[in-house]
C-alpha cells in the first residue's frame, strides 16, 4: 500500500515532481521576506558613507535581488517560472546591531506563489553585499531569512509574528 505523502513536490512513490497549477485561479498573490547581514562597525560606515571601493553597495545589492526573484524558477528546482507585477528591495540600518537587514516585496497575478522568489531576493541581496565588502570584513554573517508575508491562493494570507 502505497503511502499518501503530504510534501507537494513528490508524488506517492516519493519521486520529485513539478506541482501541476493548471486547475488554479488566477489571484492577486503577495509576498514579502527579510534578511539580515551584520558586520563590523567600519564595515556598515564605509556603506552608508560609500566609500566602497567597489561602488553603490545598496543600490547593486537592490538590483542583484531583483535580477534574482526573476530569476527564481532557473536556481530553485521545481519552481514555476513566473510573471512579476512588482519586485521592491529595501534596506534598514540598525546601527545598534551593526546590521542592515533586508526587505523585499514581490507581487503577481497568477496561480502560484512568489514565497520563493522573495526569499531568493534576499539572499542575492545579502549575497552581494557580502561579495562587495568581504575585502575589508570576512565576519559578516547573514541571518533570519524568512518569508514575512504571503497572500492569494487557496492557503490565504499567512504573517510572521516577532
Amino acid at each position: 500500500m502505497k503511502k499518501e505523502n503530504k510534501f507537494t513536490h513528490f508524488d506517492n512513490d516519493g519521486k520529485a515532481i513539478m506541482v501541476d497549477i493548471s486547475e488554479k485561479s488566477v489571484t492577486e498573490r503577495l509576498a514579502s521576506a527579510t534578511s539580515s547581514i551584520t558586520m563590523h562597525e567600519n564595515t556598515l560606515n564605509m556603506i552608508k558613507n560609500g566609500n566602497a571601493k567597489k561602488g553603490d553597495v545598496l543600490g547593486i545589492a537592490r538590483i542583484a535581488g531583483i535580477m534574482a526573484a526573476k530569476k527564481t524558477s532557473e536556481l530553485i528546482p521545481l519552481c514555476h517560472p513566473i510573471s512579476l507585477s512588482s519586485v521592491s528591495i529595501n534596506f534598514e540600518i540598525d546601527e545598534n546591531t551593526n546590521s542592515i537587514n533586508i526587505i523585499c516585496d514581490c507581487k503577481l497575478n497568477g496561480k502560484t506563489g512568489l514565497e520563493m522568489e522573495a526569499l531568493t531576493a534576499v539572499s542575492i541581496a545579502a549575497l552581494t553585499i557580502y561579495d562587495m565588502c568581504k575585502a575589508v570584513d570576512r565576519e559578516m554573517t547573514i541571518t533570519k531569512t524568512q518569508l514575512t508575508y504571503k497572500s492569494g491562493g487557496k492557503s490565504g494570507i499567512y504573517k510572521r509574528y516577532a
